[in-house]
């Protein structure tokens, strides 16, 4: 049995990895897909949230749990946080699975990452409170307002990623707006990490759920062998 923690995108709560969660579990797994801070169906205020925020919000899930050889997986923003999580406590992980997500270096934030058309976005979507970003309109309405300082705030990092801890990249290749590409032909080539491309929009949890839950899955039996 794998252990596996699911990290979010922006907008979005654990409910986004519900159908994911369920194929896990009745594989025999344990699936985790936490909602984090700000993004409760009430949140607290916004402007106490920032990345740091969400890192803790899984680390304490972690140590809560008491969970240990955890395959890490997030969804576009969620990098940021895994990213951050890996960094803390890396003594809890087996592996790093990245969905169409960001993979920051020290002192990079989702705001320089993001790109243009994403930071436009955000500040259109940010001018009924200053303190977050609105869903794009006419999307699932369980989506919430995304706490601003999660965007904003640069990642601390403190110490490189063991070397032993797998780090996988999946590259979403069918969305025309993607900020990824830069940094999928920066992976490709890096012998550290493993790279794939599906021929999907962003949303990969919904738009390639066979090969999400079949990459999770064979990351699992990999963890198991060694």
């Amino acid at each position: 049995m794998a252990t596996f923690v699911l990290i979010p995108g922006g907008w979005h709560g654990g409910w986004m990895y519900d159908s994911l969660c369920a194929r896990l579990r009745q594989a025999g797994h344990a699936a985790y897909a936490p909602t984090l801070s700000g993004l409760e169906e009430t949140p607290a205020r916004a402007h106490a949230v920032n990345l740091d925020t969400h890192i803790t919000d899984v680390v304490e899930l972690l140590a809560i749990e008491d969970l240990s050889e955890v395959i890490l997986c997030a969804h576009s923003y969620g990098g940021m946080v895994a990213t951050g999580v890996a960094d803390r406590v890396p003594e809890r992980l087996a592996a790093l699975i990245y969905l169409d997500a960001f993979a920051p270096e020290n002192g990079q934030s989702w705001w320089d990452l993001a790109g243009d058309a994403y930071r436009r976005f955000v500040i259109e979507r940010a001018g009924h409170d200053g303190l977050t970003a609105l869903p794009r309109e006419g999307s699932d309405p369980r989506r919430r307002p995304h706490p601003l300082g999660t965007f904003i705030q640069a990642l601390k990092l403190h110490s490189p990623a063991p070397a032993a801890l797998q780090r996988t990249f999946v590259y979403a290749s069918g969305w025309s707006a993607t900020p990824f590409t830069a940094q999928y032909e920066r992976l490709r080539s890096d012998p550290a990490w493993r790279v794939h491309a599906f021929a999907c929009g962003h949303d990969v949890v919904q738009h390639a759920p066979d090969e999400t839950f079949d990459l999770l899955i064979e990351t699992a039996r990999e963890v198991a062998a060694t």
